[in-house]
């Protein structure tokens, strides 16, 4: 069944499950000259295995089928490539990534006859490229050709060596032609994306550094939704105005990645706030005032606007247990007003989370790693998996029936949301426990890389080093896995019914029979009894006894 027309609110609904979020880190402003790039897929209820597309060839007249990423709905089918690519998730054999973040924009524009959605695109562009700039022009040769049935999208695309955002809408029902634009993330600097087009003011002189449709003016002037000079043109005016739905909850998370890195951020917290639309604009991108690691990257996807005028642990919504989560959906109402919550980076809505790293300076299959988390990177450790892979760890794998409606305890994404609903109702109680592990698990994959990578590069041939790096990835995710079972267990041993259980050396303390566990009640944090008693004044007060 092919795709209709979105309605505005059927896009206000997309936007709120398919909400993702993208981070750049291009070479210079990496610790140790990597390029890295982020995926948050936060989409309700969504299983995701990490996928494995092995390296193939292909005979000439054999066709490639395409299916949706989200729905698995059958599209149709494309000539299949001579040659195919090893694909891990969102990295591929020569190290080039691609994540996505939905914008939506004009609702005019989506094609519905178009063969490729924007996960069947990010699929096949890193099966048929060996570097960024050449997966943007497969991706954009691809959708001109056989369509683009797909709301607005902006990727991030990139390779050891450059770090791209490309922005992509197609021209209406029929058409089977986009409208898009590509900028080059200078090699000093930091950006990010996060359901809102970016992509302002397009430099038609810079060949090195832009790329962009033909038709890229003259289609918004058609639709009349531009009528300046050509110089003056701004992409995102054109096809996703500002609202304050696309910077409350799309723009602030750039803003809170932003200001972590940078002084002076505070002057463009009133659009990205959502107050004022015609206040001054972020930039498309910064120069951080430090490089970053891989493990700093984890921690922008764990935020929660911690420390910034928009933190969530300010009010009732955080409930006794001070979570940093808030329901859903975004707005609620009460007495006829509408009210919303705030939308961090981290969200419990998360199906994964990875990060990508690509590095120049070593061979291919020694280079590329994908830090893979099966939930909300807040709630599970990132394992890290080679690009080179043969195979993908079993936890991380689709197969014997697992799926979004059937549980497995050897599937990491069942156990990590498992443990993750355990945490949240009793956050500031348990979630110690869990980034504990978490912690403990993230540290030893950091100390292993350079000892593992360094057996790869003295490894007898380039099979060899694959052959290793594949076991040790298989093996990681396995040792991950059972941290997070264990887990599991103990959170629910240890702090049962409420109460919590005494431990002391990894064992628990019992009573003088021996039959029953020693056990502290927690009863209410301070804060909250004082919100309570001042709300409520006397009537939990115990009378005062004669």
């Amino acid at each position: 069944m092919k795709k209709f027309f979105l309605t505005m609110a059927a896009m206000a609904a997309v936007m709120q499950a398919l909400a993702c979020t993208s981070i750049i880190v291009a070479k210079g402003a990496s610790t140790d000259g990597s390029v890295m790039c982020t995926y948050n897929c936060d989409s309700f209820g969504a299983f995701h295995p990490l996928y494995h597309f092995k390296a193939g060839r292909h005979t000439k007249g054999e066709m490639r089928k395409v299916y949706d990423r989200d729905m698995r709905t059958y599209w149709g089918e494309i000539p299949e490539a001579e040659e195919t690519y090893n694909v891990i998730g969102n990295i591929n054999q020569w190290q080039v990534s691609i994540s996505e973040t939905t914008f939506g924009g004009r609702e005019q524009c989506v094609d519905s006859t178009g063969i490729l959605d924007y996960g069947s695109l990010m699929d096949i562009a890193l099966q048929r490229s060996k570097t960024a700039r050449e997966a943007i022009k497969v991706m954009t040769t691809l959708v001109d050709t056989y369509g683009y049935n797909s709301e607005g999208e902006s990727f991030t695309v990139c390779d050891p060596n450059e770090a791209w955002i490309l922005e992509m809408l197609g021209c209406g029902r029929g058409s089977k032609k986009t409208v898009w634009a590509a900028v080059r993330i200078p090699d000093n600097a930091i950006s990010a994306h996060a359901n809102k087009s970016r992509i302002e003011k397009i430099d038609m002189k810079d060949k090195r550094n832009w790329m962009y449709s033909k038709n890229v003016i003259s289609f918004a002037r058609k639709m009349g939704w531009y009528s300046g000079k050509d110089a003056d043109f701004s992409f995102c005016d054109a096809y996703c105005p500002a609202s304050f739905d696309n910077t409350r909850y799309c723009e602030a998370r750039v803003w809170a990645f932003f200001n972590k890195y940078a002084s002076g951020m505070e002057r463009y917290l009133p659009y990205a706030s959502g107050t004022d639309l015609k206040a001054e604009r972020m930039p498309l991108w910064i120069v951080p005032n430090r490089k970053l690691s891989v493990a700093d990257v984890e921690a922008v996807l764990r935020d929660h606007y911690d420390g910034t005028p928009l933190d969530m642990n300010r009010d009732l919504g955080q409930g006794i247990y001070e979570t940093p989560y808030r329901p859903t959906p975004l707005s609620f109402k009460y007495q006829g007003k509408e009210y919303f919550n705030e939308r961090p980076i981290s969200t419990q809505q998360t199906a994964f989370s990875w990060i990508t790293q690509s590095r120049s300076f070593l061979p291919d299959e020694v280079g590329g790693v994908i830090w893979f988390a099966n939930d909300d990177g807040n709630m599970a450790a990132y394992t890290p998996v080679y690009c080179c892979n043969t195979d993908v760890p079993e936890c991380f794998k689709e197969k014997n029936g697992v799926s979004a409606v059937n549980f497995s305890i050897d599937n990491a994404y069942w156990v990590c949301n498992w443990v993750a609903n355990m945490v949240y109702p009793r956050y500031s109680m348990l979630f110690p426990e869990l980034k504990a592990v978490r912690d403990s698990l993230e540290s030893g994959f950091f100390a292993a890389q350079p000892v593992v990578e360094k057996q790869a590069l003295e490894a007898g041939s380039p099979a060899q080093a694959v052959e290793l790096l594949t076991r040790y990835s298989c093996d990681q995710g396995a040792h991950m896995l059972q941290a997070w079972r264990d887990l599991a267990f103990k959170l629910i041993v240890k702090y049962n019914d409420g109460i919590v259980r005494e431990e002391h050396g990894g064992h628990y303390e019992m009573n003088e029979s021996g039959f029953r566990p020693k056990f502290t009640r927690p009863g209410y944090p301070e804060a909250v009894k004082k919100e309570l008693v001042e709300s409520t004044g006397d009537r939990y007060l115990v009378p005062a006894k004669p």
